[in-house]
């Protein structure tokens, strides 16, 4: 194994490749094009209290620009594998092996049903790292690996990798049952991964509540009863281990804590998903991962934003984003079948006064700003006058207020007396103290 294809670089995949490359000329980097040019103008740098310091390896964000490897070691979250699988594909021989460093169970198998061939060795990371910049890791705690063949033999590929981190100084462990070790780490990411999250804290805090120590237990219940059914059965004291592991670490955070905190995506789905996921396959109850998966989306889940939502925001307690069916959803006294203030049309739309009773008004709040997604043109009218002459189109005949008619949410404003306070495609309602920005060409409402 000559060529080494190092796919991504973050807080795993640049530390390991990184060590990799320090004294391995033949180890690239696929890297996505924001990494690439930090990595092409300052090279790759892991900060250590054990060592820091800084590569210059080969780097592309197109497999086909460096030389065609022999060995890929995947380190990228797992939701990104299907895309991932098809940028090295272009690269792939029957010869090519793949290392997987991923969370989760399930990458393996996904890998080879996709490529119909023995290609793959399972690995399991142990580290704690940091991206604290593109290019640029942060390594707090351990960097280990597990490894090893599906099958469980100790095969000349096998060990010719494991051979390859331990000359770059990584410890690395052969393992006959690399399912059972994947299956225990996911344990323990179910565990701490979501609850670092909730809690907004460190593993420790949820070490040290007995309370808590109960949950814990009925957690890893549920995966334990979950991979027998998998046909991976897992130590009865499992729920002890995943503790008594945490022990040593008790200081860290997790990835998913991490990964929330800088605003990318979890991998709850590949975690807590993924056993709530198999769990109704089986037929076995998961209602703590079931809830665990669940809060952590609301949890992470980023302010909604764009076409087909329209967003209250300013002087409001807290900021609220809405859809057609929330707005379908708000109390039948504010709705209002639009014939009534647009006669031949059939639709429905909400009365101004019901979304401004959502959010809490800051004290003093007066005017309301109607903003147009074009982010030109706005209208801006007292509190009172919203109240009581606005009404936001957004059903048009059973459907989304097409482009077309001005949607897919409308101001209309009858009784007003201002056709120009009528305000096309409403992305955004500012409640301010004070007039806001007003582009009407004529304002005749004293705003």
């Amino acid at each position: 194994m000559k060529q080494i294809l190092m796919v991504g670089a973050g807080s795993v995949g640049g530390f390991f490749g990184a060590n990799l490359a320090k004294n391995n000329p033949n180890v690239s980097f696929l890297l996505r094009p924001k990494t690439l040019a930090a990595v092409k103008q300052n090279g790759l740098t892991i900060r250590s209290a054990s060592g820091s310091f800084t590569v210059h390896p080969p780097a592309a964000s197109d497999p086909r620009d460096l030389p065609k490897p022999d060995l890929i070691i995947l380190s990228v979250k797992a939701y990104d594998l299907d895309g991932v699988l098809n940028q090295i594909e272009p690269v792939l021989t029957n010869k090519t092996v793949i290392l997987t460093l991923q969370n989760g169970v399930d990458t393996e198998d996904r890998i080879l049903a996709r490529l119909q061939r023995d290609c793959v060795v399972g690995g399991i990371a142990y580290i704690y790292s940091k991206i604290a910049a593109p290019g640029v890791i942060e390594h707090y705690k351990r960097g280990a690996v597990t490894i090893g063949e599906l099958m469980g033999h100790q095969s000349p590929r096998l060990l010719a990798i494991a051979d390859l981190f331990k000359q770059a100084g990584i410890p690395c462990q052969l393992t006959e049952d690399v399912r059972r070790s994947k299956w225990e780490k996911m344990c323990w990411n179910c565990v701490f991964n979501p609850l670092t999250v909730m809690i907004d804290d460190k593993v420790a805090k949820a070490l040290d509540h007995p309370e808590m120590l109960g949950v814990i237990h009925q957690i890893v219940g549920e995966i334990m009863a979950v991979a027998a059914s998998a046909k991976v059965p897992l130590a009865s004291d499992m729920a002890e281990k995943v503790v008594r592991w945490t022990q040593e670490i008790r200081d860290i955070h997790t990835s998913m804590y991490d990964d929330w905190k800088a605003g990318r995506p979890t991998e709850i789905d590949s975690l807590n998903g993924y056993i709530s996921k198999l769990g109704r396959e089986f037929g076995i109850p998961t209602p703590l991962n079931d809830m665990l998966t669940a809060v952590i989306k609301t949890i992470t889940a980023r302010d909604r934003t764009g076409p087909g939502i329209v967003r209250i925001e300013g002087s409001v307690v807290q900021p609220v984003s809405l859809d057609r069916a929330a707005i379908a959803s708000l109390p039948a006294e504010h709705q209002l079948d639009i014939s009534t203030v647009m006669p031949g049309m059939t639709g429905k739309g909400i009365r101004v006064k019901g979304l401004l009773d959502i959010p809490a008004l800051a004290i003093g709040a007066d005017h309301a700003t109607f903003h147009a997604s074009d982010g030109k043109y706005s209208a801006c009218l007292t509190i009172q006058q919203a109240r009581e002459h606005g009404i936001l189109v957004y059903e048009l005949d059973g459907a989304s207020l097409p482009d077309a008619k001005g949607g897919p949410f409308r101001l209309v404003t009858p009784g007003l007396g201002d056709l120009c306070a009528n305000v096309k495609r409403v992305a955004r309602i500012e409640v301010t103290v004070g007039t806001g920005k007003d582009t009407r060409p004529s304002v005749k409402t004293n705003c």
